[in-house]
């Protein structure tokens, strides 16, 4: 895991601190959307509020992770694919709101459709969230 991690971090030229390997690293076990507060609560207590911000603003900045708007008015945060740069992010997937256990997950084999807007309109983004129950609340 902290190869990878290195790799990821190398390849958008971050420098490997603490508490970068620490989030990303909570990203890639995750397999979920992430709160700042859900963050602060996993990681160590050195790490303090502005230090999570501020990774995490730098790794939305370097395409590696994305924000996901849920029903819950807070932010939370998911991996890029591969596909997703500092320059150009391509996270237009359906996110998916389980009302059992509260987790939003990215279904990004499931593409947003195309959507004419009326002229004069342009779309910089657009954001998609299902709700149901989650595949693991289901086998429950």
């Amino acid at each position: 895991m902290k190869e990878v991690i290195r790799g990821i971090l190398k390849s958008n030229e971050l420098r490997s601190t603490h508490s970068r390997s620490e989030i990303l690293g909570l990203f890639l076990d995750s397999g979920y959307a992430l709160s700042n507060a859900e963050i602060e609560k996993e990681i160590s207590e050195e790490h303090d509020r502005v230090t999570v911000y501020r990774t995490l603003r730098t790794f939305v900045d370097k395409g590696i992770i994305h924000k996901v708007l849920d029903d819950s008015g807070t932010p939370r945060y998911a991996l890029c694919s591969d596909e997703c740069q500092d320059t150009d992010h391509n996270h237009e997937h359906i996110h998916f709101k389980c009302v059992s256990c509260g987790l939003t997950t990215c279904l990004e084999e499931i593409k947003i459709p195309q959507i004419s807007l009326p002229k004069g309109y342009k779309a910089n983004e657009v954001n998609i969230l299902m709700q149901g129950i989650c595949k693991n609340c289901q086998k429950n």
